[in-house]
């Protein structure tokens, strides 16, 4: 591993944090329970309470590098517009616990636990990916502080067999090998199906470089949150439609949760549910084609219900 200060996703880390300040959010650590604590990147409460007017909007990652690693185009577009909270799940960034519980919905009661202690009252969410599964479970948990729902590139209605077949389009040997890769090969198939530009030309030094800083930590407690989801387990699908507005937004390329599972849960969440598709993006969207995704969020967000 190359030192830190050789190491080129060091030095695009320390860019980023930057950019979360420039656009008015500080790095936060809460003591949610004798247990858990969460890191969220969010205003200081003393510009929250300047401007009680201004909406909540919390994003939620997906599986893989910490929040600020793939919110960046939404801090720096949706600052301006609402107070934005940026939490980095259990065992993701410098969140933590020492709780037994490994599942998605411990994620969203976690989240949902740091929002009531900074004094958040109404919220809407953005989830992508495994952070989908997390935003869902919120809006159902907590219908009467969550005000709308924007689920991106996030297969809620994930059966057992799509996770095998996943693993076959990946021609890796289990799922634990793509979400979590350990070399350079395992990254490489993880992009391939995860972007819908070819990243072929990206050296393998990069890519060994983005394993050691990103997926390294906290390995061990991920791979329990992999099989602790409890969406997914099984071949039937059994949702409970939720009561907000619903925003479905997806890549047409998406390899990892294909187009396919996204008409589908937009029939089972509810008739307040619509889908938003971006062509020529896969399961990213929101990086690889961030102001198609900002404006359709934004349009939703700010419409009447």
């Amino acid at each position: 591993m190359a030192p830190s200060f050789l190491s080129l996703v060091s030095l695009y880390s320390y860019y980023l944090r930057r950019c979360f300040t420039a656009a008015g959010l500080f790095s936060h650590t809460l003591k949610i329970t004798d247990e858990t604590t969460l890191h969220y990147w969010g205003p200081k409460s003393h510009l929250v309470e300047t401007n009680p007017k201004k909406p909540t909007l919390v994003l939620i990652h997906g599986f893989g590098p910490a929040a600020m690693w793939q919110w960046r185009k939404q801090v720096q577009f949706f600052s301006p517009h609402f107070h934005v909270y940026v939490p980095d799940l259990v065992f993701f960034g410098d969140s933590a616990t020492e709780s037994g519980e490994r599942s998605e919905v411990f994620q969203a009661s976690s989240v949902l636990k740091l929002l009531e202690n900074i004094g958040v009252k109404k919220f809407s969410v953005v989830g992508t990916s495994y952070g989908g599964f997390v935003a869902y479970h919120m809006a159902r948990m907590l219908p009467e502080k969550v005000e709308k729902v924007v689920i991106a590139s996030s297969g809620v209605n994930m059966k057992r067999s799509d996770n095998e077949e996943l693993v076959r389009r990946a021609r890796l040997e289990s799922i634990e090998h793509l979400m979590l890769p350990e070399s350079a090969s395992q990254l490489r198939a993880l992009t391939g199906l995860a972007v819908y530009k070819k990243l072929d030309i990206v050296p393998d030094f990069f890519l060994k470089d983005v394993v050691s800083q990103l997926y390294r930590e906290n390995r061990k407690e991920k791979m329990e949150l992999l099989k602790g989801m409890t969406l997914g387990q099984d071949d039937q699908v059994n949702l409970t439609p939720l009561q907000q507005d619903v925003l479905i937004v997806w890549g047409t390329q998406d390899q990892i949760f294909p187009l396919t599972m996204a008409t589908e849960l937009k029939g089972l969440l509810g008739e307040k549910t619509r889908l938003e598709v971006i062509e020529k993006t896969s399961h990213v969207p929101q990086i690889e084609n961030p102001a198609r995704f900002n404006n359709i969020v934004k349009n939703f967000l700010c419409a009447s219900s």
